[in-house]
């Protein structure tokens, strides 16, 4: 079932077509000549070919019975521009690398029950006015890219929105969250570090650390009167998963797939996935994960990663002034947060949702109830087996990317295990050593296994938090968040 539109940085441009995958390799008869006569010898060329068809026959067998996902599929890089940052610059960036490994190292709470949350409740925490910034990221390079063209056609890289959402009753759904976003688009600069590197033309004053491109601040803009980005409404859809503190993560229960016709070769159904992670109940990030599913869904292309950072500002019902302001700043001003900051150990808190798929119940509930589970654990996070410095390597085989370093913080990741399990995530790190985690997993069958919640806090010693901020004892945020999770 295709979920409805949810909304994204649109236009032509940002939208980035999936790329090809690289044709396997197969086998071809081979001919040698005679060193005398120049003929061929047929002994090659007959056992070639029998191995080739039985090899055919059995690969068709096994595709047929047990049809695996590949990985993210996408294009090779170019090789780069003349210049190009080393490793060992201290100013490099990583924009995407492989999977992160995580252990489990101790169990502090096995997995219990706990109450499914109350729609009005999230109706609630969700109603509002949110200003907020908006920008769309490549799935192949995890750089930013256009959001639109402005008055002298040239590229804009950010947007501000200004979103209403409001809880409305309806006769069909009963109560209903209706959202209407509003945006101008903006910086033609591009992203802030990219600038100071020098890459593409750029230049730079090597003595300076950082470029910073003047931009206008978001209460000089009447979004009110602005384009409309969408407008949407969020009902008790099958697939939307939401938790007690305003979080959620929507999409479809069940994915298309099957057995693949190559005369339907030109259906790719597609699918919007969007993710949402709350901090301090008045800010929130969402990111929508927009995918390709070819081949019966044994081929998977991201067609386009797009995310925003809101911030509550009033009730929907009371009218604020514009030039209210905002704590907000673009993403191309943001930092990109490095695949160090987030190894080490730490302490999880974890609340799953599973679906129940029960024909009679599906029936009466419309459809799949979730069953909500808590857990505790230790973690340990170690760094991803490849990393890709922006500008680093000369080709890139996507196969091994998973992971998108998004500016603020921000991680995206779409992988496949072992097991055929897809997983989509989005992690939120800040600063005080919190990271946010959403994913949702699909099994081989298309349909939903399960959808996560973390809140991760970062284990310290008090040595390193004396040396990180000047001898003071870890932030007040921080402290607090720990003593909750060890009272729990």
């Amino acid at each position: 079932m295709q979920p409805p539109c949810l909304g994204a940085c649109g236009g032509s441009l940002a939208v980035l077509g999936p790329g090809r995958r690289r044709p396997s390799s197969v086998s071809r008869a081979t001919v040698s000549c005679a060193a005398g006569g120049g003929r061929a010898s047929s002994r090659g060329k007959e056992n070639v070919w029998s191995v080739d068809n039985d090899r055919a026959a059995a690969h068709k067998d096994r595709s047929q019975k047990n049809r695996r996902r590949r990985r993210p599929g996408g294009r090779r890089l170019p090789p780069p521009l003349p210049g190009r940052r080393k490793e060992n610059d201290a100013g490099s960036r990583v924009l995407v690398s492989g999977a992160m490994l995580v252990d489990v190292e101790t169990v502090l709470q096995t997995q219990e029950p706990v109450i499914m949350p109350s729609w009005d409740t999230f109706a609630s925490s969700l109603s509002g006015i949110w200003k907020g910034v908006g920008a769309v990221f490549s799935p192949i390079t995890a750089e930013m890219e256009p959001v639109g063209l402005g008055s002298k056609e040239e590229y804009l890289y950010d947007c501000y929105t200004l979103s209403q959402i409001e809880k409305m009753d309806d006769d069909v759904h009963g109560s209903v969250i209706q959202r209407k976003t509003n945006w101008v688009q903006l910086n033609p600069h591009g992203e802030a570090e990219k600038q100071s590197a020098g890459h593409y033309g750029w230049n730079h004053d090597s003595s300076s650390e950082k470029v910073t491109v003047d931009l206008p601040a978001h209460e000089s803009f009447d979004l009110k009167k602005s384009e409309v980005l969408d407008e949407d409404t969020i009902t008790m859809e099958p697939g939307i998963v939401f938790f007690e503190d305003g979080s959620y993560s929507r999409g479809p229960l069940d994915i298309a797939i099957g057995e693949y016709d190559e005369s339907k070769y030109f259906l790719s159904p597609t699918y919007k996935f969007e993710q949402c992670l709350v901090k301090g109940c008045h800010k929130r990030l969402r990111i929508v994960h927009t995918i390709e599913f070819n081949e019966g869904g044994a081929n998977i292309q991201i067609v386009r990663v797009a995310m925003y950072e809101e911030q509550w500002t009033s009730p929907a019902n009371i009218h604020v002034e514009d030039d209210a302001p905002v704590d907000v700043r673009p993403f191309s001003q943001r930092k990109r947060t490095k695949p160090s900051e987030l190894t080490g150990s730490w302490k999880v808190y974890e609340v799953s949702a599973t679906p129940i798929y029960s024909e009679e119940i599906q029936e009466l509930e419309g459809g799949a109830p979730f069953v909500y589970l808590c857990m505790e654990t230790m973690k340990k996070r170690t760094l991803p087996e490849s990393s890709v410095f922006f500008g680093e390597e000369e080709m890139l085989d996507m196969q091994d990317v998973t992971v998108l370093w998004l500016p603020g913080g921000v991680t995206a990741y779409v992988d496949v295990d072992k097991d055929g399990i897809l997983c989509i995530g989005v992690s939120w790190y800040s600063d005080e050593g919190i990271n946010l985690v959403m994913e949702r997993d699909y099994g081989t069958d298309g349909k939903l296994r399960e959808v996560r919640t973390k809140t991760e806090v970062k284990r310290r010693s008090v040595a390193s938090s004396s040396s990180v901020y000047g001898g003071m004892s870890y932030n007040k945020t921080v402290c607090q968040l720990m003593y909750i999770i060890d009272q729990l």
